[in-house]
C-alpha cells in the first residue's frame, strides 16, 4: 500500500508539473512546444496506474479539472488546424492519415462497433446521432465508411465554425455527403429528434464536469426511443487526467441498462460504456432497485473475433426468422 501511495504521489506531482507548463503556453495552437508537452502528458497517463483521480484532494481535483479544459481547447485547435489542411485537397477523405492520431480513431471506432455488435445483437441502425462531433468528425467518418455503410449520421456540435469545417471534408464523397449531416445545436435543446435514433454516441468532452455529464445523460434518457443504444466515452485510471470519468450509475439513473464497460490498456485512451434505453416500466423497477440491471457494473474484456462471429451469426438467424415469419 505504501508503494502504491508513493507511485500515485509521484504521478500526481509529474502531472501537476506538466499542467503548470501547459498553462503558461501563450497559445494552444499546434506547435513544437505544444505538441511536445501534450505528448509527455499522454505518455504519463497511458500506462496502468493505481491512481483513482476521483479520490484526489481538492487541490489536485482543481488541477485536474483545469487540465481537462486545457486538453479540450488544445484538441479543438488541433482538429481545426488539420481540418483546414485536409479541406485544401480535392478529396479530403483520401488524406485522413495525415492526422497524427488517425489510427487511434480507427481503433476506437472499431472497438465501439464491436462492443455494440456483441452486446446489442441484431442491431442494424438506420439513423445514428453523434453528439460532440467537432471540426474533424473522425469517429462518424470511420463508423460510416467502415462499419455502418447503410446508416445515416446526424452530427451535433455547439460550434457553427466546427460544423462548417466538417461539411467540407465530405464534399467530394457522394455517399458520405448524402449520409452525413451536421447540425449546430446543444444536446440539451434536442427533444423529438432524439427519438428517431437507433444509436446515440456521446463524445468524451460533452459535459466535462461530472454533474453536467449526468444531466446530458438524463436528458437523453427522457427523449431517446425505448431500446435505443447509447455509447458513452469515458476514462479510467490516470487517463482521467485527460478526459472526464463517467460513473455508470449516472447512466443507470438516467434511465438506461448498462450493458458493458470496457477500459482499454493500449493506445486507445477512452473507456467505452454501452447502454440501452429502458422502457418506462423497466426504468421504474430499476429506480426502485427491483430490476436485474441494478447489479454490479459489467466490466468486460476486449471483444474477440469469436464473440463478433457469434453476434453476426445471431443477427443472421434473427433476419432469417423475420423473413420466414413474413412469408
Amino acid at each position: 500500500m505504501e508503494a502504491q501511495n508513493h507511485e500515485v504521489a509521484a504521478l500526481v506531482q509529474k502531472i501537476a508539473g506538466l499542467h503548470a507548463a501547459i498553462a503558461k503556453l501563450p497559445s494552444l495552437s499546434p506547435s513544437p512546444d505544444v505538441d511536445a508537452l501534450f505528448t509527455d502528458l499522454v505518455m504519463a497517463c497511458v500506462p496502468p496506474s493505481p491512481v483513482d483521480v476521483t479520490k484526489l484532494g481538492p487541490e489536485a481535483q482543481k488541477m485536474r479539472e483545469e487540465l481537462i479544459r486545457l486538453c479540450s481547447d488544445a484538441e479543438g485547435q488541433l482538429e481545426a488546424h488539420y481540418s483546414d489542411m485536409l479541406a485544401a485537397f480535392d478529396n479530403p477523405l483520401d488524406h485522413l492519415g495525415r492526422f497524427p492520431y488517425f489510427s487511434n480513431y480507427i481503433n476506437l471506432s472499431k472497438l465501439e462497433y464491436d462492443l455494440l455488435v456483441r452486446y446489442v445483437p441484431g442491431l442494424a441502425p438506420s439513423r445514428v446521432a453523434f453528439v460532440g462531433s467537432g471540426p474533424l468528425p473522425f469517429s462518424s467518418l470511420v463508423l460510416a465508411a467502415r462499419h455502418l455503410p447503410n446508416t445515416s449520421f446526424d452530427n451535433y456540435d455547439m460550434c457553427s465554425p466546427a460544423n462548417d469545417r466538417a461539411r467540407k471534408l465530405v464534399r467530394a464523397d457522394k455517399d458520405l455527403r448524402e449520409r452525413m449531416s451536421f447540425h449546430t445545436a446543444d444536446v440539451a435543446n434536442l427533444r423529438d429528434e432524439l427519438s428517431k435514433y437507433d444509436v446515440v454516441f456521446l463524445a468524451a468532452l460533452v459535459g466535462m464536469a461530472a454533474e453536467d455529464k449526468a444531466k446530458v445523460v438524463a436528458h437523453l434518457g427522457r427523449h431517446m426511443a425505448d431500446g435505443a443504444a447509447l455509447v458513452v466515452r469515458s476514462a479510467h485510471g490516470a487517463r482521467g487526467f485527460l478526459y472526464p470519468i463517467v460513473d455508470p450509475e449516472d447512466i443507470r439513473r438516467g434511465g438506461f441498462d448498462v450493458l458493458a464497460v470496457y477500459h482499454p490498456d493500449d493506445e486507445v485512451i477512452n473507456s467505452v460504456i454501452i447502454a440501452r434505453k429502458l422502457d418506462a416500466r423497466a426504468n421504474r423497477l430499476q429506480m426502485n432497485g427491483r430490476a436485474h440491471t441494478s447489479g454490479p457494473v459489467p466490466i468486460v474484456s476486449p471483444p474477440c473475433k469469436c464473440c463478433n462471429m457469434e453476434a453476426h451469426a445471431l443477427q443472421k438467424r434473427e433476419e432469417m426468422t423475420t423473413k420466414e415469419l413474413s412469408v
